[in-house]
């Protein structure tokens, strides 16, 4: 209706009051100029708060929202909230009971006081698919097992685990991501009867456990691009050499660029076999 008033007073040269009563429009109604905030930039400011505040739901949002003076009703807060997929994602996992929320994490102070675990992709010299297994000890950089699979189950994480841990000694902590395998019943069990904490990352946020990122990295650049595996025992071989190499002559410039077998408790023992 605005836009025919408009081309009336334009084309016939009429007034705005003319124009409104000709047609019966209102002209407080053409006048009218919404109050509403640009949703943009109500986006735009909800993300903001939520990337820099992530403990923050969308009530606590909502109560910035209004302090800030954008006068925006707590119901549009939280369909924007969750549109924009600002939910937190930092909480304990259903049934976990040896998981913990990322909030308290703290540095790793000695040998197996944190673990990082993760999975690597690769694949045989005839194409068919492998799942590594891989795990480091933050603090010594010590890797105690890489472990190569077709496919990785639960129960093949916990059988991995449990029989380094009788070698190398149990974590206290063990961080992974949100995968199937980590938080199976069999990996949350294990955790429980062995008093090790399984501490997950944030879905979509990999810096969660940038440790493991930064050795997969070198991993696949040091060993799975320097290698053809022809078998799975070949593959086996080869990694376990690499492992060895890793963990007794490389240097890590994060640690004084000392060899990772070099900080571990005992000092002397020799690189464990998986």
């Amino acid at each position: 209706m605005r836009e025919l008033v408009r081309g009336m007073c334009s084309d016939w040269a009429v007034s705005i009051r003319t124009a409104c009563g000709a047609i019966g429009f209102d002209r407080s109604t053409f006048h009218y100029k919404s109050r509403r905030a640009d949703q943009a930039a109500v986006e735009k400011r909800i993300r903001e708060i939520c990337e820099t505040r992530v403990r923050y739901g969308y009530r606590r949002v909502h109560v910035l929202l209004d302090r800030e003076g954008w006068g925006i009703n707590i119901k549009k807060v939280y369909r924007i909230y969750r549109e924009l997929g600002m939910q937190l994602r930092n909480k304990t996992p259903k049934r976990r009971v040896k998981a913990k929320l990322r909030d308290d994490r703290a540095e790793a102070v000695g040998p197996n006081d944190v673990w990082a675990m993760d999975f690597v992709h690769d694949q045989l010299a005839t194409g068919k698919k492998l799942r590594i297994l891989t795990v480091v000890d933050t603090f010594s950089r010590y890797v105690p097992v890489l472990d190569a699979r077709f496919s990785y189950r639960g129960e093949d994480v916990v059988a991995t685990l449990d029989r380094v841990c009788r070698r190398s000694g149990y974590p206290k902590t063990i961080r992974v991501d949100q995968g199937s395998e980590f938080i199976s019943r069999d990996m949350d069990l294990w955790a429980y009867q062995r008093g090790v904490t399984l501490d997950f990352s944030r879905p979509g946020k990999p810096t969660d456990n940038a440790f493991i990122e930064a050795f997969n990295g070198r991993f696949r650049a040091e060993c799975l691009n320097a290698h053809w595996f022809l078998t799975l025992a070949d593959a086996a071989e080869k990694l376990e050499a690499w492992r060895r190499y890793y963990n007794e002559e490389r240097p890590h410039s994060a640690i004084g660029n000392k060899a990772p077998i070099m900080l571990t408790k005992s000092g002397g023992i020799t690189s464990l076999s998986p």
